[in-house]
């Protein structure tokens, strides 16, 4: 509200709430005191002035109300797959001595999510409190900001109303769909997957005696006394830490790359890809990382075995893909440099159109990975060239995925409505034994899926 030291910002304030009844009142007032000046009639102009002060009245009756109203915002869940809901909870405390008044609420939400929500609360009791909720849903992965929530005062007359935003707002991210996806053994790989209980010791050596000094949170069974006593505070021996799996998940965001527009289209088909597969290698075990075309990363992260861990991960690499972006790039020199410096362990390329001088580096790439899948969009299905000529085929696709194949690559081609988890079941070795993975048509794949 103004404040008391300035009463005319104040009445300004009260003049500019005054809603379309109020001002009508005003009018309606003033025009019956003009009449009664023209007419000489006492009695319209007793009229014309009670229709006049009935909205001024309302309006510094407002002014002087000192509501002491608080707010808060609770998501439900903070992070939601595109395509499913997510409840926003708000809550109002009157953390006066007095009564409220009729109060409405607006919380500001993106058109993206649905038409912004509108409540009217009744009177709130001193110390009293209302709770409202709301639904938004989002088919476009992103970052949405929620508020502020804005809160409305009217008088009971309806004559006036005055608004006030809070400042506090949320965050809604809308992450790609992950779809679960089964355990499958791929060819050069050497640690990560199936039942071994290896893989979370592998190349794991002996302990290092060189002692260290003790952290919150050591197991005291490896408190080193005699280097205790040596330094005069507690030592604990070093222990030298096992190698895990490594993996690296290459989303192409070319936009030359790609076809189609929106929720549909190629891109946000890799997208959703690399969100499952991703996923996938950091509930098996994998410290994984997210590289796209252009070179920008997501570190990877050490599940350590824990389940908090795995799902901070897990919710890092979403937060990544909730906002990742077509990149103007032509190529893919950037990331096949960070694969050349560092790109040991299993490596998963999720890739648009191909080009053979693409296809070669990355089949050079191949000699430096333990595992290699690369799952290949015949973005024309996106287009729907395939749907409008159904016999056609792309010779150059084809030879790109057989430079590949031929390069050590396990390829997978991927067209318009194909389900992640079959794709991935057929990058497993004893799937590979049957035939080609990745042949010359997509038909060829779904015949050997179903058989």
């Amino acid at each position: 509200m103004a404040s008391d030291s300035d009463p005319a910002a104040g009445w300004r304030t009260g003049l500019r709430g005054l809603t379309t009844r109020g001002r009508s009142f005003v009018a309606a007032g003033l025009t019956a005191v003009l009449c009664s000046f023209l007419l000489g009639q006492t009695a319209l102009l007793r009229v014309g002035v009670l229709l006049v002060a009935l909205p001024l009245v309302a309006a510094a009756l407002l002014l002087r109300t000192r509501y002491r109203v608080a707010s808060g915002r609770r998501l439900s869940p903070h992070r939601v797959p595109a395509g499913q809901e997510a409840r926003v909870h708000l809550r109002v405390d009157n953390i006066s001595r007095a009564l409220t008044g009729l109060l409405m609420l607006e919380d500001k939400v993106p058109y993206l999510l649905g038409p912004r929500p509108r409540f009217v609360l009744d009177r709130v009791e001193p110390r009293g409190f209302r709770e409202v909720s709301y639904r938004v849903r989002s088919d476009l992965r992103g970052r949405y900001l929620l508020g502020p929530l804005q809160l409305r005062l009217t008088d009971a007359f309806g004559m006036c109303e005055l608004t006030r935003a809070f400042n506090s707002a949320d965050t809604l991210t809308v992450v790609p769909l992950v779809q679960p996806l089964p355990t499958v053994k791929l060819a050069g790989e050497w640690a990560g997957y199936g039942d071994s209980a290896s893989r979370a010791v592998a190349l794991a050596g002996e302990d290092d005696t060189v002692p260290r000094e003790y952290r919150h949170g050591d197991d005291l069974r490896r408190v080193h006394w005699k280097s205790t006593a040596k330094y005069g505070e507690l030592m604990v021996r070093r222990e030298e830490q096992p190698l895990r799996a490594r993996a690296t998940v290459l989303l192409d965001t070319r936009e030359v790359g790609h076809r189609g527009s929106g929720p549909a289209s190629s891109f946000e088909w890799a997208v959703s890809c690399a969100a499952s597969i991703g996923s996938h290698l950091l509930e098996r075990g994998y410290r994984t990382r997210l590289l796209t075309d252009s070179g920008t990363q997501v570190p990877q992260t050490s599940t350590g075995g824990t389940g908090g861990s795995v799902s901070e991960s897990i919710g890092l690499l979403l937060d990544a893909l909730a906002v990742v972006q077509h990149s103007s790039g032509g190529g893919l020199a950037r990331a096949e440099e960070v694969l050349r410096l560092g790109g040991e362990g299993l490596v998963v390329a999720i890739l648009g159109s191909l080009d053979d001088e693409q296809a070669a580096s990355l089949g050079r790439l191949r000699r430096r990975a333990g595992a290699a899948v690369a799952i290949v969009l015949d973005t024309g299905t996106w287009a729907g060239l395939r749907q409008v000529f159904p016999g056609a085929s792309d010779p150059a696709g084809e030879r790109q995925l057989r430079l590949l194949r031929e390069a050590g690559w396990t390829v997978l081609s991927a067209r318009a409505g194909d389900s992640v988890p079959e794709l991935w079941r057929m990058a497993d070795v004893h799937a590979q034994a049957s035939g080609p993975v990745g042949g010359a048509s997509g038909a060829s794949l779904r015949k050997e899926a179903s058989a």
